[in-house]
């Protein structure tokens, strides 16, 4: 196949479960192509010059694209326009861009020399790293959330906890002494291996606890074990379920649903959805900080037993009554078998 309209590429996205081909450029121009039928979907301006940087969120295939103005925008092909515009580096440009399998972070590398951690649901900064020897020229997450991080000659790599919170020391650290500038740092999936693409070649190492260790054989693709004749067959399944390129939202789960024509009653949805998952996390704290009660013994454990113990601390002008009417029965039950001892 020939590509002709793609011109002066400068990244390229493969979406697997829409086969389309997302590729931006020197022009600044966002082109998705369908390549199990060669047609061009869309193709939208960003009117933010050449853009180097641009990477794909796993969990629902919007595009990330970095600029040179240090902002990083999001793009489905339904829309002309951005979905999102974050000032990531102000006066610094986008130097590499990665995102997490689950949707929820991003890491931003820019070029004044840090790695900014962002989170997706709140569009908000959660900590940040500086690097040595040189801006951020890659960033990789891998399957199970370590942060890759190549800098100059030097690559770092992070538990998955840095993402969340911020970290004092990284999980490990390689160095390429005398090869240049570290152009390329990815994971390979479902291995614990780390590719880096320098001045002179490439090199492989390898990073504990990288990989997804459980294979899921059912998802395109993903078999390493699989022969030709299983090849062909996913590739035909993979065709029967593409999904539509107007799927592509910021929430996937929107699919299926009804939204209100009335914009105020939909942003009054979304706030009372927010508060609702907010007050649920604290119910759940609250409950984790109450020590359970311990178990006791059959019967003990009923509600109407539980009250019973529970009022015997309570102190109010009744029970003050009753317990001087106890005392005065007492004294009174004494009195009288005293008199009749007496009397015997």
């Amino acid at each position: 196949h020939r590509l002709d309209k793609h011109s002066r590429v400068f990244g390229m996205q493969f979406l697997p479960y829409h086969w389309l081909l997302a590729t931006v450029g020197h022009s600044g121009m966002l082109q998705y192509q369908d390549t199990s039928t060669g047609e061009l979907i869309s193709q939208h301006r960003t009117k933010l010059g050449p853009c180097h940087v641009m990477r794909q969120n796993p969990f629902n295939s919007v595009i990330h694209l970095g600029h040179t103005n240090g902002t990083v925008t999001l793009w489905s092909p339904s829309s002309s326009e951005y979905l999102v515009k974050l000032l990531c580096h102000k006066g610094n440009p986008i130097t590499s861009l990665a995102i997490d399998r689950n949707g929820r972070y991003m890491a931003t590398g820019g070029g004044d020399s840090k790695v900014k951690i962002w989170d997706l649901r709140t569009y908000k900064e959660l900590h940040s790293y500086a690097t040595y020897g040189g801006p951020p020229t890659s960033l990789d997450i891998s399957q199970t959330g370590i942060l890759g991080v190549g800098h100059g000659c030097h690559a770092t790599f992070w538990k998955p906890d840095a993402l969340s919170q911020k970290l004092k020391e990284p999980y490990m650290k390689h160095t390429l002494p005398g090869k240049g500038p570290l152009e390329s740092l990815r994971f390979r999936p479902f291995e614990d291996v780390c590719g880096l693409g320098h001045a002179r070649g490439i090199a492989s190492i390898v990073v504990p606890g990288s990989g997804e260790p459980n294979l899921d054989s059912m998802e395109h693709f993903t078999n390493p074990y699989m022969d030709n004749r299983q090849r062909r067959e996913a590739e035909v399944r993979s065709l029967l379920e593409k999904l539509s390129p107007d799927m592509i939202a910021l929430d996937p789960d929107v699919i299926g649903s009804v939204e209100e024509s009335n914009s105020i009653l939909r942003r009054q949805r979304l706030r009372d959805l927010a508060e609702e998952a907010d007050a649920r996390k604290e119910a759940e704290r609250d409950m984790e900080k109450n020590k359970k009660e311990k178990k006791r013994m059959r019967g003990r454990s009923k509600i109407a037993k539980k009250l019973q113990r529970k009022q015997k601390n309570i102190v109010d002008d009744n029970v003050n009554k009753l317990r001087e009417a106890r005392e005065r029965e007492k004294a009174e039950k004494e009195r009288a078998r005293r008199r009749a001892s007496g009397e015997g």
